[in-house]
């Protein structure tokens, strides 16, 4: 495959793995990027992209990773969604979503504008993915546990752009995953051929005519790669494959005489990264979607708990909803302005939980604080990791009470520097932790 290339590459597998982050433009300004206090330099794969150059540094437990500031992820790996090319307004499918990289990496290219659907078919990955989404501050999002197929009978045509990031057999996870080696064989790949084929068959419903279909893997094999895309163009003659329109990585390999594949994107551990590959095909005609743009359709009248989210969130911060508010069950949220039907598809969370519904109160819920700017909250009480206050800090990531200013009553954000991580109850000059048992430090 590689031919001349061969020794560099065999020279990079015996090199350290890369780590990178992507810094969250919902949440955290990379101009402040010196803020985080980590060794980090630009990765060619993301604006928002940087690399981790210190391997042993953990990450996991920073006060800017609990507040969402940032996202952890292999620098490669944001390529797709740079290919994607999301806009503001538009409305995206992320197929295989999980654990959330690639969609919370699409949620900051729509700037809270429009609607992304992200879709993950293993439950427990899809619980997951939420977290993620919750953590990343996402407004306009609905995130659903179900079959593609399944999404496919119901939403054909309403997407202006579906990415298909597959489920692969990692050969560009070797050099950093272990498990990936050891799950490896030639049948492995081969069954994933399979899979990822009938996932795009599914997607290419999805996408409206003159709209965008991205397809990427983590792994090496021409079967999952350029033949797997070739194989696409030949059932699915309404798409044609066009230029990634990226300067990273290099060329895909030519594997048919019919379908220009170096078009498609190859990205090596030479390249900067672990492994990538990128396709993107584009759907042939005029947009005929058979949904409107139309907001989601308000009750005729408010619930009595819709009443109290609306005084909640009133009270709690200085902007109006930017969606519907509704209740569903015992919780209410605000759902996105541009939602088609729902039902039965699985739909784990539509927009922001505004919270529970307890006897005569709601109980807020930390989404609803996640989701939130620091100047639009109607208290918020900063806490910088790079000043006297850290301790503070840390005590509050650990779930415990702390002192505050006696002018402060009621619900407060608490903020890392500018960027909200969670909320608490103010009296008499003490804060009473709201921050969630599962997300606590140690």
């Amino acid at each position: 495959m590689l031919g001349a290339d061969y020794p560099d590459f065999e020279e990079c597998m015996t090199q350290p793995h890369l780590r990178g982050i992507r810094v969250n433009t919902l949440k955290f300004d990379p101009r402040d990027i010196d803020k985080l206090g980590l060794p980090l330099r630009p990765c060619p794969f993301s604006p928002a992209g940087f690399y981790l150059d210190a391997p042993d540094v953990s990450i996991g437990h920073s006060p800017w990773h609990h507040a969402g500031a940032f996202y952890s992820q292999e620098p490669s790996a944001m390529s797709a969604v740079t290919v994607l090319d999301a806009q503001p307004g538009e409305r995206i499918l992320d197929m295989c979503a999980a654990p959330g990289g690639k969609s919370t990496q699409i949620a900051a290219s729509l700037q809270g504008q429009g609607l992304l659907w992200s879709n993950e078919y293993v439950r427990k990955r899809a619980q997951i993915l939420l977290a993620n989404m919750e953590r990343m501050g996402v407004r306009n999002a609905v995130i659903s546990n179900t079959r593609p197929d399944t999404l496919a009978d119901q939403l054909e045509g309403f997407f202006d752009r579906v990415l298909v990031d597959a489920p692969c057999s990692g050969e560009g996870m070797f050099r950093r995953d272990e498990t990936a080696i050891a799950e490896w064989s030639p049948e492995h790949s081969s069954a994933c051929a399979v899979r990822q084929r009938a996932i795009l068959d599914s997607a290419a419903r999805c996408v409206r005519p003159g709209g965008v279909l991205v397809y990427s893997t983590c792994t090496f094999s021409f079967c999952e790669n350029e033949d797997t895309a070739a194989a696409f163009l030949e059932s699915h003659p309404e798409f044609d494959i066009v230029d990634c329109g990226v300067t990273f990585g290099r060329p895909g390999f030519v594997r048919s005489d019919r379908y220009d594949l170096t078009r498609s994107c190859r990205i090596f551990p030479m390249d900067g990264g672990e492994g990538h590959f990128v396709a993107k095909f584009q759907k042939q005609g005029e947009d005929v979607s058979r949904f409107s743009a139309a907001p989601a359709a308000p009750t005729a009248r408010p619930t009595d708990g819709e009443k109290q989210a609306a005084q909640l969130f009133a009270q709690c911060f200085s902007v109006a909803p930017y969606g519907t508010v509704r209740q569903i069950g015992n919780c209410c949220y605000l759902l996105p302005q541009e939602l088609p039907d729902t039902r039965g598809l699985g739909v784990l969370r539509g927009g922001v939980l505004i919270g529970e519904i307890l006897k005569n109160r709601i109980e807020p819920a930390h989404a609803l604080f996640m989701a939130a700017q620091r100047d639009e909250c109607v208290h918020c009480i900063s806490l910088s990791p790079d000043s006297p206050e850290w301790e503070k800090l840390q005590k509050f990531l650990h779930g415990e009470e702390i002192d505050i200013p006696s002018d402060i009553k009621g619900y407060a954000a608490v903020a890392c520097g500018d960027t909200v991580t969670g909320f608490g109850k103010a009296s008499g000059g003490r804060l009473k932790n709201k921050y969630p048992k599962g997300l606590r430090t140690m």
